[in-house]
């Protein structure tokens, strides 16, 4: 588990969970239902993603995000 503090964490996050799935960035963005670009972008860091499509590239790869209070 690891820690996301920034734009840059989650889309190398991303890409890493789809490399480990032998998945291409078109095929990541077909079964998210995003373009391939927005991939591109995400795995990039690009600060201005949208967060609802992030979450759900995140979902379809099978990663969790998890919120914790202090």
């Amino acid at each position: 588990m690891a820690p996301i503090h920034s734009c840059k964490d989650l889309g190398g996050l991303v890409q890493q969970a789809r490399k480990l799935q032998n998945l291409t960035q078109r095929e990541l963005a077909a079964l998210s239902g995003v373009g391939v670009r927005f991939i591109v972008d995400l795995e990039k860091g690009k600060p201005t993603c949208s967060i609802d499509k992030a979450l759900e590239v995140a979902g379809a790869l099978g990663i969790k995000l998890i919120t914790k209070f202090k």
